[in-house]
């Protein structure tokens, strides 16, 4: 049974075959965020990394990143209010995965709309060439419409607030990631 639901919040539809019983009980994961520059997927210009074991966030991380291709997109900035002038001086991707990748060592990693975050990982890793270790990944905006389908949206404040948080700083990478963690802890 659990194995039915691990695969519906890899980001698959629900059956109506599955079991009601749609939580995983994770304890242990790193929720991540990320804030794109353009609407390249490899174009990360910020991330954020909550840390939580046994059920408690015990560690963060965040990030500027110089983004790849290096170009902001009016709108993109417009929704995070970063700019060129933010991560001109910010490390690229490699140097901050490489501090990233401890942090998350064996951990399965948790985003509120997996399919975004984690295509900007496989996208971000493909455009430096490193060799993609196939994180595992869970995703709280279908756990979300799961178990709230009465919320009028299942955007990622809307849910952080159903679930207890409020959300003050929506779009900064470290933000998302603390509610996206505090949703997941509640409901996965």
């Amino acid at each position: 049974m659990k194995d039915m639901n691990n695969r519906w919040y890899k980001g698959r539809r629900h059956n109506a075959s599955e079991p009601k019983d749609y939580r995983v009980g994770l304890s242990d994961f790193a929720a991540i965020d990320f804030e794109t520059a353009n609407y390249e997927r490899s174009s990360v210009c910020s991330v954020g990394i909550v840390i939580v074991r046994d059920g408690e966030i015990v560690d963060q991380f965040y990030s500027l990143i110089q983004p790849e291709p290096n170009y902001y997109n009016y709108r993109c900035s417009q929704v995070h209010g970063l700019c060129c002038e933010d991560t001109d001086d910010a490390p690229v991707f490699p140097k901050v995965w490489e501090q990233v990748e401890p942090l998350i060592e064996g951990l399965p990693l948790v985003a509120h709309n997996k399919n975004f975050d984690e295509s900007c990982l496989k996208a971000v890793f493909q455009v430096y060439q490193m060799d993609y270790p196939d994180y595992e990944f869970y995703d709280t905006l279908w756990a979300a419409r799961r178990a709230f389908p009465y919320l009028e949206n299942h955007q990622l404040h809307t849910v952080a607030a159903e679930c207890g948080y409020i959300l003050e700083n929506h779009h900064h990478a470290l933000a998302d990631a603390e509610a996206c963690a505090w949703i997941a802890r509640e409901i996965l």
